[in-house]
């Protein structure tokens, strides 16, 4: 099956989609545009040529225009729209005693999932932890981890004031994962050299979307720290 395919109809010929392209494999020809030499390789699968023809003429054999969401001027964010949205985000950290929606989250994750990703390669995965006790138990092998950093690590264990935070623990006081009914970790291979960054970005992009559907977030800082520095493994 050929990489795109183009409707002669429409097409004018304006070489907008070859101008765009990133990987550079659609070349301008009389009839058109036509693919490079090893094109369906080459291709990291953006889109953008199928985005870009004001015509609709350009389909890649995975992306049809009609797949892709049009794009309403009226509701694009003015400069003072997009500050304001940006400098009232805050971090939440008292959450309700209330399951959050399930297809609600959904359609925020979906929005998380457009993120962008190096090279385009959507590599990101969501671990979705959405009972309050596995979060909790979650949050109680932190404090393990908290623990051998005392015993291991003390310098460590005082600039992060991890002793006050294990104290408030045994009284009843979660500040790991502030008593939330959810959590969310994304995910990549460590094959990717942008894995993390994509993971992150991605997390990002959640955040900002959960206002929307009514819903807060924090990120979880002392999970991400034990996810990385707790020899043992955490099993749910």
């Amino acid at each position: 099956m050929s990489l795109f395919t183009v409707d002669t109809k429409k097409c004018d010929k304006d070489g907008i989609c070859a101008i765009e392209c990133p990987a550079h494999i659609i070349e301008m020809t009389e009839a058109g545009p036509v693919p490079a030499a090893n094109a369906q390789e080459i291709c990291i699968k953006c889109g953008h040529c199928v985005a870009i023809c004001p015509k609709g003429a350009f389909s890649l054999n995975f992306l049809a225009p009609d797949q892709c969401m049009p794009i309403q001027k009226e509701r694009m964010l003015t400069v003072d729209h997009t500050e304001h949205f940006l400098r009232s985000r805050r971090s939440i950290r008292r959450y309700r005693e209330k399951a959050i929606p399930r297809e609600l989250f959904k359609r925020a994750l979906s929005i998380a999932c457009c993120a962008p990703t190096g090279s385009n390669r959507q590599t990101v995965k969501w671990l979705i932890i959405d009972s309050r006790a596995d979060v909790q138990k979650i949050a109680g092998h932190v404090i393990d981890w908290m623990r051998y950093v005392v015993q291991n690590h003390p310098k460590i264990a005082q600039t992060m004031n991890i002793e006050t935070l294990i104290s408030q623990w045994d009284n009843g006081i979660d500040r790991i994962c502030r008593d939330a009914p959810q959590l969310v970790f994304a995910y990549g291979s460590d094959e990717q050299g942008s894995g993390a960054a994509d993971c992150h970005t991605a997390l990002a992009y959640l955040e900002l979307a959960l206002p929307a559907f009514g819903l807060g977030s924090c990120w979880a800082g002392y999970v991400n720290y034990a996810a990385g520095q707790w020899p043992h493994q955490i099993n749910l």
